[in-house]
């Protein structure tokens, strides 16, 4: 079981979140927690596009998530909103697989004219999943090296980032403590 689960719903593994998404997992690594990577390039693509919840990826990547303490979730904008392979895995989702979870979602967009799509597409569905949603962080493609080890050019995205980070070992925190009491 990982504490945190990573969930990269972009369909191009060499993709700028992706490489965001793998510099925030080690950075939460370096803090002390244990990371697993769900992304929907390791799902089959006819189990995502004819709904096969009994596959076995898809069960795993279920308990994954089930079993997390909490989730990072990334995807690059699309149309204005998350891929649609992210929502193709996302159907396959038991209603409520992020409850009493803190989830940190991430967009990244060619421009800041997609900045919005992470409040009204992203952070609607971790509602929806019943996760408690932190702020999270949207990044331009120009604030962004795909060939860097840290992938985060500009300082305050990165600050951002790294903020954000905190407060997802914060809430991972405070839910062990009331699990305890």
């Amino acid at each position: 079981m990982s504490d945190i689960v990573l969930i990269s719903g972009s369909p191009s593994v060499q993709s700028r979140s992706e490489k965001v998404l793998d510099f925030i997992g080690s950075t939460i690594q370096h803090s002390g927690y244990s990371v697993t990577k769900i992304s929907v390039t390791d799902i089959p693509a006819e189990a995502l596009m004819y709904g096969h919840y009994n596959h076995e990826k898809i069960k795993n990547a279920v308990q994954q998530i089930a079993n997390a303490k909490s989730i990072v979730i990334s995807s690059p904008v699309y149309k204005a909103a998350y891929t649609g392979a992210l929502k193709a895995f996302i159907d396959l989702l038991p209603q409520d697989v992020f409850k009493h979870k803190a989830v940190l979602p991430i967009m990244t967009g060619g421009s800041l004219a997609h900045l919005l799509a992470i409040e009204y597409t992203l952070k609607p569905l971790i509602a929806i999943l019943k996760g408690q949603s932190l702020n999270g962080v949207f990044i331009t493609d120009e604030q962004i090296n795909k060939t860097e080890k840290n992938p985060i050019i500009d300082q305050s995205i990165y600050d951002r980032i790294e903020k954000q980070i905190e407060y997802l070992v914060e809430a991972i925190e405070k839910r062990s403590i009331s699990i305890l009491q």
